[in-house]
């Protein structure tokens, strides 16, 4: 779900962010997290900017892919715990409109039916891996680390389980959250945390590319096939195939469809609308 109002998202352009910064560049949003001098450690506040950001860019249909990147040595540290036990010491954001409700990383990057590309060039603690785990691509620098170190502060990763299920084994989560071990670029590469290791000088290089490529292919079929996936979970076994089935033919009489079959033969490059 997403945690704002239609009418609210499209005030977009008022909103001053405190914790992130946003750009738009052609077809692709870029979100950066810019908090580098507490390791890009989420506030209450912070977490709020980022649902905003992402309701923004799947609300926007000439936004058909997203970056997600951070400022600083550290991509994210996880919480900023003071900040989420004393309300005082976070800085609340004026210009932001209230979201319905609480907002949960997890929740919000799951409700964006766009593919987002997280630029990791840092190292991911902790709550960090909500926000690599909601990314579709991710891109790392070797040089970065990546652990669940909760249980050395006497806590536990409760709503990265959730997020890490539907990518690496249940045993595999226990041990990184039991152990509180890092690992390596490498490591978290082979059990699919990761998508892609790139070194420092070209990943900038690296993301753009996959991003145009992205950008390159129908974007209402990836949209509503992401939501297709999305949904497939809550929907009985022997009823998959059906479902999957309506959500083509959905897709068969898009703009897009119309668009991609009529380029094809045409031999020439089709021009997207989304819908």
């Amino acid at each position: 779900m997403f945690f704002f109002k239609e009418e609210d998202v499209r005030k977009f352009d008022a909103v001053q962010f405190l914790y992130i910064k946003t750009s738009l560049k052609e077809n692709v949003f870029t979100i950066t997290l810019n908090r580098p001098d507490k390791r890009n450690a989420f506030t209450p506040t912070m977490v709020n900017e980022i649902a905003f950001a992402l309701a923004y860019a799947n609300n926007q249909i000439e936004i058909r892919c997203v970056v997600l990147k951070a400022g600083g040595p550290v991509f994210c540290a996880g919480a900023d715990l003071n900040a989420f036990h004393d309300p005082s010491i976070d800085r609340k954001n004026q210009t932001l409109p209230d979201p319905i409700e609480e907002v949960r990383l997890g929740d919000a990057f799951a409700s964006l039916h766009k593919p987002c590309i997280g630029q990791v060039e840092g190292s991911v603690y902790a709550g960090g891996f909500l926000i690599i785990c909601g990314c579709t691509f991710v891109v790392s620098v070797p040089e970065a680390n990546f652990s669940l170190p909760e249980v050395k502060r006497g806590i536990w990763p409760m709503q990265v389980m959730a997020s890490l299920l539907d990518i690496i084994p249940k045993r595999k989560i226990l041990e990184m959250a039991i152990t509180g071990n890092s690992y390596s670029a490498e490591q978290v590469l082979n059990l699919g945390l990761i998508t892609q290791i790139s070194e420092k000088v070209i990943i900038e290089e690296e993301v753009n590319k996959l991003a145009e490529l992205i950008c390159s292919n129908a974007p209402f079929a990836i949209k509503s096939g992401m939501e297709a996936m999305q949904n497939l979970s809550d929907i009985k076994e022997n009823e998959r195939h059906q479902y999957l089935k309506d959500q083509l033919g959905k897709i068969l009489k898009s703009e897009d469809s119309k668009e991609g079959t009529a380029a094809f033969r045409e031999k020439r490059t089709p021009i997207w609308k989304g819908k």
